[in-house]
Protein backbone atom coordinates (compact mmCIF):
# COMPACT_ATOMS: atom_id res chain seq x y z
CA UNK A 1 0.00 0.00 0.00
CA UNK A 2 1.43 3.43 -0.89
CA UNK A 3 2.40 5.90 1.78
CA UNK A 4 1.79 9.54 0.86
CA UNK A 5 3.21 12.63 2.55
CA UNK A 6 1.23 15.86 2.19
CA UNK A 7 3.12 19.12 2.68
CA UNK A 8 0.78 22.09 3.03
CA UNK A 9 2.66 25.39 2.85
CA UNK A 10 1.11 27.95 5.16
CA UNK A 11 1.01 31.50 3.79
CA UNK A 12 2.76 30.22 0.65
CA UNK A 13 2.56 33.35 -1.56
CA UNK A 14 3.83 35.53 1.31
CA UNK A 15 6.58 33.02 2.10
CA UNK A 16 7.69 33.13 -1.52
CA UNK A 17 7.69 36.94 -1.49
CA UNK A 18 9.60 37.11 1.77
CA UNK A 19 12.29 34.73 0.51
CA UNK A 20 12.56 36.68 -2.75
CA UNK A 21 13.14 39.92 -0.83
CA UNK A 22 15.86 38.42 1.35
CA UNK A 23 17.80 37.44 -1.77
CA UNK A 24 18.07 41.06 -2.91
CA UNK A 25 21.41 42.60 -2.03
CA UNK A 26 20.18 45.98 -0.82
CA UNK A 27 16.69 45.05 0.37
CA UNK A 28 15.26 47.30 3.03
CA UNK A 29 14.42 45.62 6.35
CA UNK A 30 10.93 44.22 6.37
CA UNK A 31 8.49 46.40 8.28
CA UNK A 32 6.63 44.85 11.22
CA UNK A 33 3.25 45.22 9.53
CA UNK A 34 0.59 42.66 8.64
CA UNK A 35 1.07 41.45 5.07
CA UNK A 36 -1.58 40.26 2.64
CA UNK A 37 -1.74 39.25 -1.02
CA UNK A 38 -4.56 40.75 -3.07
CA UNK A 39 -5.99 40.04 -6.51
CA UNK A 40 -8.86 41.42 -8.57
CA UNK A 41 -12.12 39.66 -7.73
CA UNK A 42 -15.84 40.35 -7.51
CA UNK A 43 -16.30 43.95 -6.40
CA UNK A 44 -12.64 44.95 -6.67
CA UNK A 45 -9.48 43.82 -4.91
CA UNK A 46 -9.85 40.87 -2.54
CA UNK A 47 -7.40 39.23 -0.16
CA UNK A 48 -6.09 35.87 -1.35
CA UNK A 49 -3.50 35.14 1.38
CA UNK A 50 -2.58 36.52 4.82
CA UNK A 51 0.39 36.08 7.13
CA UNK A 52 0.23 35.10 10.79
CA UNK A 53 0.03 38.71 12.02
CA UNK A 54 -2.82 39.54 9.66
CA UNK A 55 -4.64 36.36 10.69
CA UNK A 56 -4.37 37.39 14.34
CA UNK A 57 -5.98 40.73 13.45
CA UNK A 58 -8.96 38.89 11.92
CA UNK A 59 -8.14 39.22 8.23
CA UNK A 60 -9.21 36.27 6.12
CA UNK A 61 -8.78 35.23 2.45
CA UNK A 62 -11.72 36.34 0.33
CA UNK A 63 -12.31 39.54 2.29
CA UNK A 64 -12.43 42.82 0.30
CA UNK A 65 -9.21 44.76 0.68
CA UNK A 66 -11.09 48.04 1.22
CA UNK A 67 -12.94 46.56 4.20
CA UNK A 68 -9.68 45.28 5.69
CA UNK A 69 -8.08 48.71 5.38
CA UNK A 70 -11.14 50.30 6.97
CA UNK A 71 -10.89 47.94 9.95
CA UNK A 72 -7.14 47.80 10.46
CA UNK A 73 -5.98 51.06 8.93
CA UNK A 74 -3.60 51.90 6.10
CA UNK A 75 -0.67 50.08 7.72
CA UNK A 76 -1.30 46.82 5.85
CA UNK A 77 1.46 45.70 3.48
CA UNK A 78 -0.35 44.68 0.27
CA UNK A 79 1.38 42.56 -2.39
CA UNK A 80 -0.12 41.86 -5.83
CA UNK A 81 -0.90 38.23 -6.62
CA UNK A 82 1.43 36.53 -9.10
CA UNK A 83 0.21 32.95 -9.75
CA UNK A 84 2.93 32.29 -12.35
CA UNK A 85 5.74 33.17 -9.94
CA UNK A 86 4.07 31.13 -7.19
CA UNK A 87 3.85 28.09 -9.48
CA UNK A 88 7.48 28.44 -10.56
CA UNK A 89 8.68 28.71 -6.97
CA UNK A 90 6.57 25.68 -6.00
CA UNK A 91 8.10 23.68 -8.88
CA UNK A 92 11.59 24.53 -7.62
CA UNK A 93 10.61 23.41 -4.13
CA UNK A 94 9.25 20.14 -5.57
CA UNK A 95 12.55 19.51 -7.32
CA UNK A 96 14.33 20.05 -4.01
CA UNK A 97 11.98 17.54 -2.34
CA UNK A 98 13.19 14.81 -4.70
CA UNK A 99 15.95 14.18 -2.19
CA UNK A 100 13.35 12.04 -0.40
CA UNK A 101 11.63 10.26 -3.30
CA UNK A 102 11.48 10.57 -7.11
CA UNK A 103 7.67 10.82 -7.04
CA UNK A 104 6.79 14.42 -6.10
CA UNK A 105 3.51 15.94 -7.30
CA UNK A 106 2.55 19.61 -6.73
CA UNK A 107 -0.89 20.42 -5.41
CA UNK A 108 -3.59 21.12 -7.96
CA UNK A 109 -6.45 23.64 -7.91
CA UNK A 110 -8.51 21.40 -5.61
CA UNK A 111 -5.83 21.65 -2.91
CA UNK A 112 -5.21 25.36 -3.42
CA UNK A 113 -1.89 24.97 -5.31
CA UNK A 114 0.05 25.61 -2.07
CA UNK A 115 1.98 22.43 -1.38
CA UNK A 116 2.97 19.04 -2.76
CA UNK A 117 2.63 15.29 -2.27
CA UNK A 118 5.47 12.78 -1.88
CA UNK A 119 5.07 9.05 -2.42
CA UNK A 120 7.59 7.63 0.08
CA UNK A 121 6.70 3.96 -0.42
CA UNK A 122 9.99 2.08 -0.15
CA UNK A 123 12.02 5.22 0.62
CA UNK A 124 11.35 5.92 4.30
CA UNK A 125 13.89 3.32 5.52
CA UNK A 126 16.66 5.49 4.05
CA UNK A 127 15.90 8.08 6.75
CA UNK A 128 15.41 5.71 9.67
CA UNK A 129 11.72 5.07 9.11
CA UNK A 130 8.66 7.25 8.60
CA UNK A 131 9.27 9.24 11.79
CA UNK A 132 12.82 10.05 10.74
CA UNK A 133 11.76 11.11 7.25
CA UNK A 134 9.01 13.39 8.55
CA UNK A 135 11.35 14.93 11.15
CA UNK A 136 14.05 15.57 8.55
CA UNK A 137 11.61 17.14 6.06
CA UNK A 138 9.97 19.30 8.73
CA UNK A 139 13.33 20.43 10.09
CA UNK A 140 14.72 21.42 6.69
CA UNK A 141 11.59 23.43 5.84
CA UNK A 142 11.72 25.22 9.19
CA UNK A 143 15.43 25.97 8.78
CA UNK A 144 14.64 27.68 5.48
CA UNK A 145 11.81 29.76 7.03
CA UNK A 146 9.08 27.91 5.11
CA UNK A 147 6.14 27.30 7.45
CA UNK A 148 4.45 24.02 6.60
CA UNK A 149 2.19 21.34 8.03
CA UNK A 150 2.95 17.72 7.25
CA UNK A 151 0.92 14.54 7.31
CA UNK A 152 1.58 10.93 6.25
CA UNK A 153 -1.26 8.55 5.30
CA UNK A 154 -2.22 5.84 2.82
CA UNK A 155 -3.96 8.15 0.35
CA UNK A 156 -3.28 11.70 -0.91
CA UNK A 157 -6.77 12.80 0.17
CA UNK A 158 -6.34 11.55 3.73
CA UNK A 159 -2.87 13.04 4.03
CA UNK A 160 -4.07 16.41 2.72
CA UNK A 161 -7.07 16.42 5.08
CA UNK A 162 -4.86 16.00 8.14
CA UNK A 163 -2.22 18.49 6.96
CA UNK A 164 -4.67 21.22 5.96
CA UNK A 165 -7.54 20.71 8.42
CA UNK A 166 -6.07 18.61 11.23
CA UNK A 167 -4.99 21.62 13.28
CA UNK A 168 -1.74 20.04 14.49
CA UNK A 169 1.50 22.00 14.10
CA UNK A 170 3.57 18.80 14.44
CA UNK A 171 3.80 16.19 11.68
CA UNK A 172 0.92 13.72 11.73
CA UNK A 173 1.51 10.06 10.89
CA UNK A 174 -1.61 8.00 10.27
CA UNK A 175 -0.90 4.26 10.74
CA UNK A 176 -1.35 2.14 7.64
CA UNK A 177 -4.94 0.96 7.26
CA UNK A 178 -6.39 3.56 9.69
CA UNK A 179 -7.57 6.13 7.14
CA UNK A 180 -11.28 5.86 7.90
CA UNK A 181 -11.05 6.08 11.73
CA UNK A 182 -8.63 9.00 11.58
CA UNK A 183 -10.92 11.03 9.31
CA UNK A 184 -14.19 10.65 11.19
CA UNK A 185 -13.79 13.76 13.35
CA UNK A 186 -12.50 16.06 10.61
CA UNK A 187 -14.72 18.64 8.93
CA UNK A 188 -16.31 17.80 5.58
CA UNK A 189 -14.38 20.77 4.14
CA UNK A 190 -11.28 18.55 4.34
CA UNK A 191 -12.60 16.47 1.42
CA UNK A 192 -11.57 19.13 -1.15
CA UNK A 193 -15.16 19.90 -2.16
CA UNK A 194 -16.71 23.17 -3.24
CA UNK A 195 -17.47 25.60 -0.37
CA UNK A 196 -21.13 25.72 -1.40
CA UNK A 197 -21.41 21.92 -1.04
CA UNK A 198 -19.65 22.07 2.33
CA UNK A 199 -22.06 24.75 3.58
CA UNK A 200 -25.07 22.73 2.40
CA UNK A 201 -23.81 19.63 4.21
CA UNK A 202 -23.40 21.61 7.41
CA UNK A 203 -26.97 22.89 7.16
CA UNK A 204 -28.10 19.26 6.83
CA UNK A 205 -26.21 18.36 10.02
CA UNK A 206 -23.42 16.49 8.22
CA UNK A 207 -20.53 18.44 9.69
CA UNK A 208 -18.02 15.60 10.10
CA UNK A 209 -16.63 13.11 7.61
CA UNK A 210 -17.77 10.25 9.83
CA UNK A 211 -21.39 11.39 9.68
CA UNK A 212 -21.12 11.81 5.92
CA UNK A 213 -19.65 8.31 5.51
CA UNK A 214 -22.53 6.80 7.49
CA UNK A 215 -25.24 8.62 5.49
CA UNK A 216 -27.07 6.83 2.63
CA UNK A 217 -25.20 7.33 -0.64
CA UNK A 218 -28.06 7.52 -3.22
CA UNK A 219 -29.63 10.70 -1.76
CA UNK A 220 -26.20 12.34 -1.56
CA UNK A 221 -25.48 11.50 -5.19
CA UNK A 222 -28.84 12.86 -6.35
CA UNK A 223 -28.44 16.13 -4.48
CA UNK A 224 -24.70 16.86 -4.70
CA UNK A 225 -23.54 14.81 -7.69
CA UNK A 226 -20.86 12.18 -8.03
CA UNK A 227 -18.00 14.52 -7.11
CA UNK A 228 -18.84 14.42 -3.40
CA UNK A 229 -18.85 10.61 -3.30
CA UNK A 230 -15.66 10.50 -5.37
CA UNK A 231 -13.82 12.74 -2.91
CA UNK A 232 -15.13 10.70 0.03
CA UNK A 233 -14.07 7.40 -1.55
CA UNK A 234 -10.63 8.78 -2.39
CA UNK A 235 -10.11 9.86 1.22
CA UNK A 236 -11.20 6.45 2.56
CA UNK A 237 -9.09 4.56 0.04
CA UNK A 238 -12.00 3.04 -1.86
CA UNK A 239 -11.00 4.63 -5.17
CA UNK A 240 -7.46 5.17 -6.47
CA UNK A 241 -5.97 8.64 -6.84
CA UNK A 242 -2.74 8.40 -8.85
CA UNK A 243 -0.22 11.19 -8.45
CA UNK A 244 1.13 13.04 -11.49
CA UNK A 245 4.81 13.46 -10.74
CA UNK A 246 6.62 16.65 -11.67
CA UNK A 247 8.34 16.37 -15.03
CA UNK A 248 12.10 15.97 -15.14
CA UNK A 249 14.05 19.14 -15.94
CA UNK A 250 15.39 19.38 -19.46
CA UNK A 251 18.73 17.62 -19.93
CA UNK A 252 19.70 19.76 -22.93
CA UNK A 253 19.40 23.50 -22.55
CA UNK A 254 21.26 26.79 -22.67
CA UNK A 255 20.58 30.36 -21.60
CA UNK A 256 21.93 33.83 -22.21
CA UNK A 257 21.57 36.98 -20.14
CA UNK A 258 21.67 40.58 -21.32
CA UNK A 259 22.83 43.75 -19.60
CA UNK A 260 20.59 45.70 -21.96
CA UNK A 261 17.25 43.85 -22.24
CA UNK A 262 16.09 42.87 -25.71
CA UNK A 263 12.56 43.08 -27.03
CA UNK A 264 12.68 42.94 -30.82
CA UNK A 265 11.69 39.79 -32.63
CA UNK A 266 14.92 39.66 -34.65
CA UNK A 267 17.01 39.72 -31.48
CA UNK A 268 15.01 36.93 -29.89
CA UNK A 269 15.32 34.72 -32.97
CA UNK A 270 19.06 35.39 -33.29
CA UNK A 271 19.56 34.49 -29.63
CA UNK A 272 17.58 31.26 -30.05
CA UNK A 273 19.77 30.29 -33.02
CA UNK A 274 22.94 30.88 -30.97
CA UNK A 275 21.57 28.80 -28.11
CA UNK A 276 20.63 25.97 -30.48
CA UNK A 277 24.18 26.03 -31.90
CA UNK A 278 25.41 25.56 -28.34
CA UNK A 279 23.01 22.66 -27.64
CA UNK A 280 23.38 20.84 -30.98
CA UNK A 281 26.86 19.33 -30.40
CA UNK A 282 25.71 17.72 -27.15
CA UNK A 283 22.67 16.26 -28.90
CA UNK A 284 24.78 15.03 -31.81
CA UNK A 285 27.18 13.30 -29.41
CA UNK A 286 24.21 11.31 -28.08
CA UNK A 287 22.91 10.51 -31.56
CA UNK A 288 19.75 12.46 -30.83
CA UNK A 289 17.93 15.44 -32.31
CA UNK A 290 15.53 17.98 -30.88
CA UNK A 291 11.86 17.18 -31.52
CA UNK A 292 10.23 19.61 -29.09
CA UNK A 293 11.67 22.75 -27.50
CA UNK A 294 10.66 25.45 -25.06
CA UNK A 295 11.83 29.03 -25.32
CA UNK A 296 11.62 30.90 -22.00
CA UNK A 297 11.76 34.70 -22.06
CA UNK A 298 12.31 36.35 -18.66
CA UNK A 299 11.17 39.97 -18.50
CA UNK A 300 12.82 42.63 -16.39
CA UNK A 301 9.83 42.73 -14.02
CA UNK A 302 10.13 38.98 -13.30
CA UNK A 303 7.33 37.75 -15.57
CA UNK A 304 8.22 34.73 -17.70
CA UNK A 305 6.89 34.11 -21.22
CA UNK A 306 7.21 30.63 -22.70
CA UNK A 307 6.84 29.34 -26.26
CA UNK A 308 6.57 25.61 -26.95
CA UNK A 309 7.73 24.36 -30.33
CA UNK A 310 7.04 20.90 -31.76
CA UNK A 311 8.70 19.36 -34.81
CA UNK A 312 7.66 16.48 -37.01
CA UNK A 313 11.10 14.86 -36.96
CA UNK A 314 14.29 15.31 -34.91
CA UNK A 315 16.65 18.02 -36.05
CA UNK A 316 19.99 19.61 -35.18
CA UNK A 317 19.63 22.60 -37.49
CA UNK A 318 19.67 25.97 -35.66
CA UNK A 319 18.46 27.77 -38.79
CA UNK A 320 15.38 25.57 -38.98
CA UNK A 321 14.58 26.25 -35.30
CA UNK A 322 15.06 29.98 -35.88
CA UNK A 323 12.69 30.04 -38.86
CA UNK A 324 9.95 28.22 -36.94
CA UNK A 325 10.32 30.56 -33.95
CA UNK A 326 10.17 33.53 -36.30
CA UNK A 327 6.86 32.25 -37.69
CA UNK A 328 5.49 31.71 -34.18
CA UNK A 329 6.46 35.21 -33.10
CA UNK A 330 4.88 36.63 -36.27
CA UNK A 331 1.62 34.96 -35.27
CA UNK A 332 1.76 36.22 -31.69
CA UNK A 333 2.53 39.82 -32.60
CA UNK A 334 1.69 42.23 -29.74
CA UNK A 335 0.46 39.32 -27.60
CA UNK A 336 4.08 38.54 -26.73
CA UNK A 337 4.19 41.74 -24.61
CA UNK A 338 7.92 42.27 -24.06
CA UNK A 339 7.27 45.04 -21.52
CA UNK A 340 10.57 46.76 -20.72
CA UNK A 341 12.47 43.94 -22.41
CA UNK A 342 13.75 40.44 -21.76
CA UNK A 343 16.90 40.15 -19.67
CA UNK A 344 17.31 36.35 -19.99
CA UNK A 345 16.51 33.97 -22.85
CA UNK A 346 16.61 30.23 -22.29
CA UNK A 347 16.12 27.39 -24.76
CA UNK A 348 15.39 23.87 -23.46
CA UNK A 349 14.98 20.66 -25.43
CA UNK A 350 11.90 19.02 -23.93
CA UNK A 351 11.68 16.11 -26.37
CA UNK A 352 14.32 14.21 -28.30
CA UNK A 353 14.36 11.59 -31.05
CA UNK A 354 17.00 9.38 -32.57
CA UNK A 355 18.60 10.69 -35.75
CA UNK A 356 19.02 8.45 -38.76
CA UNK A 357 22.63 7.61 -39.56
CA UNK A 358 23.93 9.44 -42.62
CA UNK A 359 27.31 9.69 -44.32
CA UNK A 360 28.50 13.31 -44.27
CA UNK A 361 31.08 15.00 -46.42
CA UNK A 362 34.36 16.26 -45.01
CA UNK A 363 33.16 19.87 -45.21
CA UNK A 364 29.86 19.14 -43.47
CA UNK A 365 29.60 20.63 -39.98
CA UNK A 366 26.90 18.17 -38.93
CA UNK A 367 24.55 20.94 -37.83
CA UNK A 368 23.07 22.46 -40.96
CA UNK A 369 22.65 19.20 -42.85
CA UNK A 370 19.34 18.57 -41.14
CA UNK A 371 17.89 21.65 -42.77
CA UNK A 372 17.44 19.43 -45.80
CA UNK A 373 15.52 16.17 -45.66
CA UNK A 374 11.76 15.74 -45.64
CA UNK A 375 10.30 18.82 -47.31
CA UNK A 376 6.77 17.83 -46.33
CA UNK A 377 7.83 17.71 -42.68
CA UNK A 378 9.27 21.23 -42.91
CA UNK A 379 6.06 22.46 -44.54
CA UNK A 380 3.90 20.87 -41.83
CA UNK A 381 6.05 22.42 -39.08
CA UNK A 382 5.83 25.85 -40.72
CA UNK A 383 2.04 25.60 -41.02
CA UNK A 384 1.70 24.70 -37.35
CA UNK A 385 3.60 27.81 -36.32
CA UNK A 386 2.05 30.18 -38.86
CA UNK A 387 -1.62 29.30 -38.41
CA UNK A 388 -3.45 28.02 -35.39
CA UNK A 389 -4.78 24.83 -36.95
CA UNK A 390 -4.11 21.13 -37.00
CA UNK A 391 -2.17 19.68 -39.90
CA UNK A 392 -3.79 16.45 -41.05
CA UNK A 393 -3.37 14.07 -43.95
CA UNK A 394 -5.15 11.16 -45.57
CA UNK A 395 -3.84 7.83 -44.34
CA UNK A 396 -4.73 4.54 -46.08
CA UNK A 397 -6.56 1.79 -44.25
CA UNK A 398 -6.72 -1.94 -44.93
CA UNK A 399 -10.27 -2.03 -46.33
CA UNK A 400 -11.76 -2.39 -49.80
CA UNK A 401 -14.90 -0.43 -48.86
CA UNK A 402 -14.24 3.06 -50.29
CA UNK A 403 -15.49 5.05 -47.31
CA UNK A 404 -13.25 2.99 -45.02
CA UNK A 405 -10.20 2.82 -47.27
CA UNK A 406 -8.63 5.95 -45.76
CA UNK A 407 -8.94 8.22 -42.75
CA UNK A 408 -7.89 11.69 -41.65
CA UNK A 409 -5.35 11.78 -38.84
CA UNK A 410 -2.69 14.18 -37.51
CA UNK A 411 0.24 14.48 -39.86
CA UNK A 412 3.47 12.73 -38.93
CA UNK A 413 6.51 11.49 -40.74
CA UNK A 414 7.14 7.98 -42.04
CA UNK A 415 3.58 7.54 -43.26
CA UNK A 416 2.75 4.93 -45.85
CA UNK A 417 2.64 6.88 -49.11
CA UNK A 418 -0.38 6.65 -51.34
CA UNK A 419 0.80 5.16 -54.65
CA UNK A 420 -1.39 6.35 -57.49
CA UNK A 421 0.74 4.85 -60.27
CA UNK A 422 -0.94 2.19 -62.32
CA UNK A 423 -4.38 2.94 -60.91
CA UNK A 424 -5.87 4.14 -64.18
CA UNK A 425 -7.92 2.24 -66.72
CA UNK A 426 -7.37 2.61 -70.44
CA UNK A 427 -10.36 4.11 -72.24
CA UNK A 428 -11.01 6.63 -75.02
CA UNK A 429 -9.77 10.04 -74.01
CA UNK A 430 -6.83 8.82 -71.92
CA UNK A 431 -6.42 7.10 -68.55
CA UNK A 432 -8.90 7.99 -65.82
CA UNK A 433 -8.27 7.08 -62.17
CA UNK A 434 -10.46 4.24 -60.98
CA UNK A 435 -11.25 6.23 -57.85
CA UNK A 436 -13.02 9.60 -57.98
CA UNK A 437 -11.40 12.88 -57.09
CA UNK A 438 -14.34 13.71 -54.79
CA UNK A 439 -15.65 10.96 -52.52
CA UNK A 440 -18.86 11.80 -50.66
CA UNK A 441 -18.86 11.24 -46.89
CA UNK A 442 -22.11 9.35 -47.37
CA UNK A 443 -23.41 7.73 -50.50
CA UNK A 444 -26.45 9.51 -51.96
CA UNK A 445 -29.35 7.42 -53.22
CA UNK A 446 -30.38 7.60 -56.88
CA UNK A 447 -34.09 7.24 -57.83
CA UNK A 448 -35.93 6.24 -61.00
CA UNK A 449 -33.07 4.04 -62.15
CA UNK A 450 -33.55 2.31 -65.52
CA UNK A 451 -31.21 -0.36 -66.86
CA UNK A 452 -31.51 -2.70 -69.87
CA UNK A 453 -30.48 -5.76 -67.86
CA UNK A 454 -31.07 -6.47 -64.16
CA UNK A 455 -27.33 -6.73 -63.57
CA UNK A 456 -26.28 -4.16 -66.17
CA UNK A 457 -25.21 -0.53 -65.89
CA UNK A 458 -27.85 2.19 -65.49
CA UNK A 459 -29.19 3.97 -68.56
CA UNK A 460 -30.71 6.83 -66.69
CA UNK A 461 -31.43 7.83 -63.06
CA UNK A 462 -32.51 10.83 -61.06
CA UNK A 463 -30.04 12.30 -58.57
CA UNK A 464 -30.27 15.61 -56.74
CA UNK A 465 -33.61 16.32 -58.46
CA UNK A 466 -32.02 16.08 -61.90
CA UNK A 467 -32.44 13.35 -64.52
CA UNK A 468 -29.11 12.00 -65.79
CA UNK A 469 -29.04 10.13 -69.12
CA UNK A 470 -25.98 7.91 -69.40
CA UNK A 471 -23.91 8.12 -72.58
CA UNK A 472 -21.12 5.78 -71.54
CA UNK A 473 -20.65 3.29 -68.71
CA UNK A 474 -17.63 1.30 -67.57
CA UNK A 475 -17.72 -1.65 -65.19
CA UNK A 476 -18.74 -3.41 -63.10
CA UNK A 477 -16.15 -3.60 -60.34
CA UNK A 478 -17.44 -5.75 -57.52
CA UNK A 479 -16.44 -4.75 -53.98
CA UNK A 480 -17.49 -6.77 -50.97
CA UNK A 481 -16.65 -6.45 -47.31
CA UNK A 482 -14.26 -8.83 -45.56
CA UNK A 483 -15.74 -12.21 -44.69
CA UNK A 484 -15.04 -11.75 -40.96
CA UNK A 485 -17.26 -8.65 -40.78
CA UNK A 486 -21.01 -8.65 -40.45
CA UNK A 487 -22.74 -9.79 -43.67
CA UNK A 488 -23.41 -6.88 -46.04
CA UNK A 489 -24.71 -6.74 -49.64
CA UNK A 490 -22.04 -6.75 -52.33
CA UNK A 491 -21.58 -3.63 -54.44
CA UNK A 492 -21.14 -3.39 -58.21
CA UNK A 493 -19.43 -0.11 -59.11
CA UNK A 494 -19.66 1.68 -62.48
CA UNK A 495 -17.96 4.74 -63.87
CA UNK A 496 -20.72 6.47 -65.86
CA UNK A 497 -20.69 9.59 -68.01
CA UNK A 498 -23.90 11.47 -68.63
CA UNK A 499 -24.85 13.50 -71.69
CA UNK A 500 -23.37 16.68 -70.23
CA UNK A 501 -19.95 15.04 -69.79
CA UNK A 502 -20.06 14.66 -66.01
CA UNK A 503 -18.44 11.46 -64.77
CA UNK A 504 -19.98 9.84 -61.68
CA UNK A 505 -19.09 6.86 -59.57
CA UNK A 506 -22.23 4.84 -58.89
CA UNK A 507 -22.87 1.40 -57.48
CA UNK A 508 -25.68 -1.08 -57.18
CA UNK A 509 -26.17 -2.58 -53.74
CA UNK A 510 -27.54 -6.09 -53.72
CA UNK A 511 -29.30 -7.92 -56.55
CA UNK A 512 -32.70 -7.75 -58.19
CA UNK A 513 -35.08 -10.35 -56.76
CA UNK A 514 -38.76 -11.05 -57.01
CA UNK A 515 -39.27 -9.58 -53.58
CA UNK A 516 -37.29 -6.33 -53.92
CA UNK A 517 -35.23 -4.37 -56.41
CA UNK A 518 -31.59 -3.47 -55.95
CA UNK A 519 -30.74 0.04 -54.74
CA UNK A 520 -28.46 2.48 -56.56
CA UNK A 521 -26.18 5.08 -55.00
CA UNK A 522 -23.84 7.85 -56.17
CA UNK A 523 -20.61 7.89 -54.17
CA UNK A 524 -18.25 10.25 -55.99
CA UNK A 525 -17.38 12.61 -58.83
CA UNK A 526 -14.45 12.35 -61.22
CA UNK A 527 -14.37 15.70 -62.99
Amino acid sequence: MPRIVSVWLEQWPLTRLRRARTRLEHAAPEAAAPSVVAAIGPGGLRITAVDAQAWTLGLRPGEPLARARARIGPGIAVHPADPEADAAALARLCLWARRYTPVVAPFGPAEGAAGFFLDVEGASHLFGGEEGLMADLSGRLSANAIPARLSLADTPACAFAHARHGGSARPVIVPSGDNAPSLRELSVAALRIEPSISDSLRRLGLRRIGALADAPRPPLARRFGETLLLRLDQALGRRPEPLVSLAEPAAFGASQGFLDPIGHQAGIVATAIRLMREIAPRLAASGMGAQSLRLSLHRVDGIEKTLDLGLSEPTLCPIQIGRLLDLRLDRLGPALDAGFGFETVRLDVTGIGRLEARQDSLADTGLDRRAEGNGTARLADALRQRIRARVIRVSPRASHIPERADALEPWRVNHVALDWTGRGNARPGGPVPSRPLVLFPRSEMADEVFSLAPDGPPQRFRWRRRLHRIAHAEGPERIADAWWHAPAPARDYYVVEDESGRRLWVYREGFHTAQQAARWFVQGLFA
